[in-house]
């Protein structure tokens, strides 16, 4: 399937590069805090990213796209085809190490923490949602490049990448305190399926 791109104020999406995996990082920590920047609120910068989206440019970097601007990359979005087998090969190959760098309970600060435990217990949607839309993705922008459609380009692009990979259906979580993102992704007709306190499931069928 060719790639979409989408040119406009001198932005692009491509497919990932390994030579992208730090700004994945940075682009993940700096809106780690329901869409805000994260930076001050943990010891440890690089935490977010091992969550949330290097194991996705690791495992499935077929699915992982970024919009780039004149200043470097500025956004991406990250997908897993399967989700249970993805969980699994997380298991097997992403959080081995990281459990052992960071044990059980540690971190310096409340954040760390939380993240800490989510390397040891990975968040899992309700099995009703996976069966019924198995995909999932992770999407997040720089302030530079919102509100000027990129964010629904690089859905559509994953959704497109998705779809010609067999999925009938994509999930993902938002974080209950993020309004302008739920009411971003509710104007995109995406369905919200329900709330666990935290975050928010949004599906789409494909």
């Amino acid at each position: 399937m060719p790639v979409q791109r989408w040119l406009c104020l001198a932005s692009v999406i491509r497919p990932y590069r390994p030579a992208d995996l730090g700004a994945l990082y940075d682009i993940c920590l700096r809106t780690g805090a329901s869409g805000s920047d994260a930076s001050n609120v943990v010891a440890d910068p690089r935490l977010f990213g091992d969550v949330y989206a290097a194991p996705y440019a690791a495992l499935e970097p077929e699915l992982a796209f970024v919009v780039e601007d004149d200043d470097g990359v500025a956004g991406y979005v990250l997908g897993a085809l399967d989700t249970d087998a993805f969980a699994a090969r997380c298991e097997r190959e992403w959080w081995p190490a990281l459990r052992a760098a960071h044990p059980e309970g540690s971190g310096a600060r409340a954040v760390d923490q939380i993240l800490v435990s989510l390397i040891h217990h990975p968040h899992r949607r309700a099995a009703a949602v996976i069966a019924r839309f198995p995909s999932h993705l992770h999407i997040d922008l720089l302030p530079r490049v919102q509100g000027h459609g990129w964010g629904r380009r690089l859905l559509d692009t994953e959704a497109d990448a998705l779809r010609a990979a067999g999925s009938p259906g994509l999930h993902f979580g938002v974080g209950v305190s993020n309004e302008r993102a739920l009411a971003f992704y509710r104007h995109l007709g995406y369905e919200a399926w329900g709330s666990d306190g935290v975050s928010i499931t949004f599906t789409r069928a494909l």
